[in-house]
């Protein structure tokens, strides 16, 4: 196993993790029965895995590597294909990445280098036409929160739960670059500093009203969705009528920078609350996935390490005031992985993708090189700190993803910890979360 730190090289809202800035380090003690942050304990507990899906791959050379298909990450049909294989893997969900300015190797900067992937397409489209390709499997798309307007996120990510029949989720992201802000022309927004991306915890404090402006941007949405009781619809074409009224709400919601009227154009959905997935790495993004989040991706470096973050996470779950017996939070850990059957190969691979990179890759996640049985390894290690599963970001498309879905979860099958088939059709059924009733309903 490797381990590199530094600017991410994904786009996310919540900043990279340097080396040192995960807190203070202990010895986990036995998971109890429930944890402080609603994540069961104990060896029967099941493991959840997702995966991140990012262009060719989360290394930047992943395009140019052999079997990677450059000419096509632009085509519905071979992101198809990448949610297909994960399905067959029987994964919890997938993520889509998606940002509002080109791909960039810097954290808070754009650039205009020519050698590494540039361009995408909207991950909420794509999810939606993905929807009924799948059966299962989550879909989690990505999307920007600090210059999107909350309802059309809100109808949006609705839709997809209703397109997917229950398996919607929505990974929601500030604004972490001050150049998005001049796509849209109405607002300005911080612009980190080089001293700033060194230390997760400094990149944080210049964005801490951006994340309490998508907490709210968050708790609209959730408004929105509840704002249609189940029961709404009559569709009764004797009686003529399609809806009942008095069951669809305004949600008459004020934020700090933004209100919303509401009701929702779209009624609610099969999930009645489409999961809702954070990437935190300090302080401020963790209070943000205890106010808004029902899965927090979190970004160790060792089995201490995740101790210790969970903590963190747990204190925040205390100070927002979160009651995780009414709303649990699952949480992950994210990993870069390069995976082969044969030991060193997946090092040997990494090495000739940096040199072809030119750097050796840097990421605000842990990254592994091995055999799926030596992830296996890893994974069940790290979730006796009370974890409830592992984002997994393969290093190449469709190389490591295929490693994942052909290697390592028939490892994880062998050692009676993963599914052998989905026992639920909706993603909260797969994390074993309740389907929650709107806050509009009439008690009895």
């Amino acid at each position: 196993m490797t381990g590199t730190t530094g600017a991410p090289n994904d786009a996310s809202g919540a900043p990279s993790t340097p080396p040192g800035a995960t807190g203070p380090t202990g010895t986990p003690g036995t998971p109890a029965a429930t944890d402080p942050t609603g994540t069961p304990g104990g060896a029967a507990a099941p493991l959840h895995l997702a995966v991140a899906l990012d262009g060719a791959g989360w290394h930047p050379a992943a395009w140019r590597e052999e079997g990677a298909r450059p000419g096509e990450l632009l085509d519905a049909a071979y992101w198809a294909d990448l949610v297909a294989e994960a399905e067959r893997g029987l994964l919890d969900f997938v993520t889509i990445e998606d940002a509002l300015g080109l791909q960039s190797a810097a954290f808070h900067l754009p650039d205009d280098r020519t050698d590494q992937v540039r361009g995408s397409i909207d991950a909420v489209l794509l999810a939606a036409h993905l929807a009924p390709l799948t059966t299962h499997i989550g879909l989690v798309p990505t999307t920007n929160v600090t210059h999107t307007e909350p309802f059309h996120l809100a109808i949006g990510i609705a839709t997809l739960d209703h397109a997917s029949k229950g398996r919607a989720g929505w990974r929601p992201q500030i604004s972490s670059r001050a150049s998005d802000a001049a796509h849209f022309g109405r607002r300005t927004t911080p612009q980190l500093t080089e001293d700033d991306v060194t230390d997760s915890e400094l990149i944080s404090q210049p964005l801490r009203a951006l994340f309490a402006e998508g907490a709210e941007v968050v708790e609209a949405a959730r408004q929105l969705w509840d704002s249609w009781e189940d029961d709404a619809e009559i569709r009764d074409a004797a009686t003529g009528r399609f809806i009942d009224r008095d069951k669809v709400h305004p949600i008459d919601f004020q934020g700090s920078t933004f209100s919303v009227k509401g009701p929702s154009i779209t009624p609610r959905t099969p999930q009645g609350q489409p999961l809702v997935v954070s990437l935190a790495h300090a302080t401020t993004p963790y209070e943000f996935a205890a106010l808004s989040s029902d899965v927090v991706a979190i970004t160790p470096h060792d089995r201490a390490g995740t101790a210790a973050i969970l903590t963190q996470v747990a204190e925040a779950v205390e100070r927002t005031g979160r009651d995780v017996s009414d709303r649990p939070l699952r949480t992950f850990a994210d990993l870069i992985v390069f995976l082969d059957d044969e030991p060193g190969a997946a090092a040997r691979r990494k090495a000739r993708l940096d040199e072809v990179a030119g750097s050796e890759l840097a990421s605000d996640a842990e990254i592994f090189t091995g055999t799926p049985a030596e992830l296996a390894d890893l994974l069940l290690d790290w979730r006796s700190t009370g974890l409830d599963g592992f984002r997994l970001r393969p290093g190449t498309l469709p190389h490591d993803l295929t490693a994942i879905t052909r290697g390592l979860v028939p490892e994880l099958q062998r050692r009676g910890v993963f599914r052998t088939e989905y026992a639920s059709t909706t993603l909260r059924g797969h994390l074993g979360l309740a389907r929650p009733t709107s806050r509009y309903a009439k008690a009895g």
